[in-house]
């Protein structure tokens, strides 16, 4: 059993009910033994759906399955099915099947039609999936469905993880309270080009797909697409978000509607704070690092400066060794790909600026530098004078027990 990550959360945090969303998880034995590795999520009739999924050209046949749902204007979910060590990718027509018949399973327990039911997975590559011990699992979830189980819920859904990882937040919808809550995985592989490993988010909001997919991807993009652990992408990766329609708020038609502010900032806060857990979760880490670019030609333009750095092994190693080389970080923005003038390049390691008009500050305090890199929060800000964008993303260190996770992964 791999130890808990040193920058894990103390606990689990405390995640109140959704209505219309009950939840239950099991050991099915699909790969791991003696821990749960099946979800299943039942959904009140009416729930609406959105996502965000991979734009990897070899995504796994249930990020298919989720695309062809995603993309009917008026499709709706009933179901969500996950299952974690097996990721069913790379396994053609035979992992296709495998998806259609964890539907049609599902959908006969819960009562709906299979094109109602969502199905993820996360694991090994390559492998066919057992779908016998899957589905002979389902109707023992589905007996024990709960509105109070996101701890195992969060736990099922693992691979290398050393922690579940939760998040909820409360919003008002013209003055009518809304829970939003969310659960995720993630540890290696995370370089998300959407969304992240897989990440489910829950919430008793009346608002239609339409309204919930801009609100989704501006979520996404400042939290999931701004974490990187070791600058892959995964086959599999998968964002969704469930609403259920239970709250009592006036009808939303609109995504542009005013009293959404509230809404879209909680769940962006929910979505940055699982992000966040994923990179304190990533596989060897013993640091999390906080890169904030400023002064780029547009936000956009910020965080790929910020992705950069964040995936750069020279500067993960270095942050590892607890070296403050501002010297990569320069040699990073070079090659990005971004413009800005050189002359109005500035690094600051936590509070400490180390370079200022593209040159190093002689009043730089490296001692004091590298004082900031011997603890587990690292904060990096790189200023280049090039416009007002502005963005944060999040990294770890890279260490020697990254190679090890991965060395082993499939043992």
């Amino acid at each position: 059993m791999t130890a808990i990550s040193p920058l894990a959360p103390a606990r689990f945090p405390d995640l109140p009910p959704v209505p219309g969303v009950r939840l239950a998880a099991a050991e099915a034995r699909l790969r791991y033994r003696g821990r749960p590795d099946l979800l299943l999520a039942s959904f009140a009739p009416g729930t609406a759906v959105a996502g965000t999924l991979t734009r990897s050209r070899t995504a796994a046949p249930p990020v298919e399955w989720c695309r062809a749902l995603l993309g009917e204007e008026d499709g709706s979910a009933r179901a969500l099915v996950v299952n974690a060590g097996n990721a069913n990718a790379a396994t053609g027509e035979r992992g296709l099947a495998v998806v259609r018949r964890t539907a049609e399973a599902a959908a006969a327990l819960i009562g709906c039609r299979a094109d109602e039911v969502y199905v993820c997975s996360t694991g090994v590559i390559g492998e066919q999936m057992p779908v016998d011990r899957l589905t002979a699992a389902l109707p023992g979830l589905h007996a024990r469905l709960a509105d109070d189980a996101w701890a195992e819920a969060a736990a099922a859904i693992m691979t290398t993880d050393t922690f579940p990882k939760g998040a909820c937040a409360q919003a008002e919808i013209a003055g009518q309270p809304v829970t939003i809550a969310g659960i995720a995985k993630g540890s290696g592989m995370i370089a998300p080009d959407m969304a992240t490993m897989l990440a489910y988010v829950f919430t008793d909001a009346g608002l239609p797909a339409a309204v919930l997919r801009p609100a989704l991807r501006r979520a996404v993009n400042r939290s999931f697409n701004a974490i990187t652990v070791d600058g892959d992408t995964s086959t599999n990766d998968t964002c969704l978000l469930f609403a259920t329609g239970a709250a009592r708020h006036p009808r939303i038609a609109r995504a542009g509607d005013r009293r959404l502010a509230g809404f879209r900032a909680a769940l962006e806060a929910v979505l940055s704070d699982l992000a966040r857990q994923i990179v304190r979760d990533g596989e060897g880490a013993r640091k999390f690092v906080a890169i904030t670019v400023r002064g780029a030609a547009s936000e956009a333009a910020a965080r790929r400066l910020g992705l950069a750095i964040a995936n750069s092994p020279l500067v993960k190693t270095a942050i590892a060794g607890e070296d403050p080389n501002w010297g990569r970080i320069v040699a990073v923005v070079g090659r990005a790909g971004v413009d800005f003038d050189q002359a109005q390049l500035a690094i600051r390691i936590g509070a400490e600026r180390a370079a200022g008009g593209g040159v190093a500050d002689p009043a730089f305090d490296e001692p004091a530098a590298a004082r900031h890199m011997q603890g587990q929060e690292i904060e990096i800000a790189v200023e280049v004078g090039a416009g007002p964008g502005t963005a944060t993303v999040w990294t770890c260190d890279l260490t020697h027990g990254y190679i090890d996770i991965n060395a082993d992964y499939r043992s």
